[in-house]
């Protein structure tokens, strides 16, 4: 794949980055077969030194082509303490059907799907399924809030829920809704198994109280509702328990 001049990412791109050191690294762990070149600061800090080097390392083994060219790193990234910048080409991969599964309708923030996918790595989830029309997983900002963990899990996107269902439909499902008819306190969670939550502004609407089970997280009246993030993370814990 021949790469046009490096610019600010955009979503119809057939490639995108991974910005910071930690970052590259798992993407060279991970996905090291989608790397298509890393572009180098020659000037890092002491603490990234060592982690540079690999890289480096990494990328003369395996044919990776590395450059070190400030301007380009200074016009993409989004940050000033970008010290690497790794160019990839994007992927698609199936879920695992016998995986236990996170299930999200139509989320719009990146920071808490980025969140969510590195908590799902925390308690070792590796499927994340996106419903609608969602956040763009590759967008360097979703891959640096996952500090790298967007390349140790699958993910796929479908149109709806249907669809979904209508692949992975030995999963059973426990949808979260202020309106569910169980409180999580009292689920037994059935391997394998979807968690499925709703975006941030609206939930799950209606028709999923007829989907699977139907679960609500209690909480106090202060409050309207859990963010998203902070609600899958509740769910993603609570099920592993």
């Amino acid at each position: 794949m021949k790469l046009p001049k490096l610019k600010r990412y955009q979503k119809d791109f057939e490639y995108s980055y991974s910005f910071g050191v930690n970052p590259t690294l798992d993407l060279i762990k991970y996905r090291g077969e989608q790397v298509l070149k890393v572009l180098l600061k020659k000037e890092v800090s002491e603490n990234d030194r060592e982690d540079v080097n690999r890289i480096e390392e990494w990328c003369k083994e395996n044919g990776v082509p590395v450059s070190f060219n400030e301007r380009a790193i200074e016009r993409i990234a989004y940050k000033e303490n970008t010290y690497v910048i790794g160019i990839f080409k994007k992927y698609t991969e199936d879920l695992d059907p016998e995986g236990d599964h996170v299930v999200l309708v139509e989320p719009r923030n990146m920071g808490n799907v980025g969140t969510i996918i590195r908590t799902m790595k925390g308690f070792k989830f590796n499927d994340l399924a996106l419903i609608g029309p969602s956040v763009d997983v590759f967008d360097p900002k979703v891959v640096r809030s996952t500090m790298g963990a967007l390349f140790n899990i699958r993910f796929k996107y479908f149109n709806t829920i249907e669809e979904y269902m209508g692949e992975y439909g030995d999963h059973n499902m426990y949808t979260f809704m202020l309106k569910g008819k169980k409180s999580i306190k009292d689920v037994k969670f059935n391997t394998p198994f979807a968690l499925v939550h709703g975006n941030e502004s609206r939930g799950l609407d209606e028709k999923y109280l007829n989907i699977g089970e139907s679960v609500v997280i209690p909480h106090s009246d202060d409050i309207d509702s859990l963010n998203l993030a902070m609600a899958t993370g509740i769910t993603i814990w609570e099920s592993r328990r």
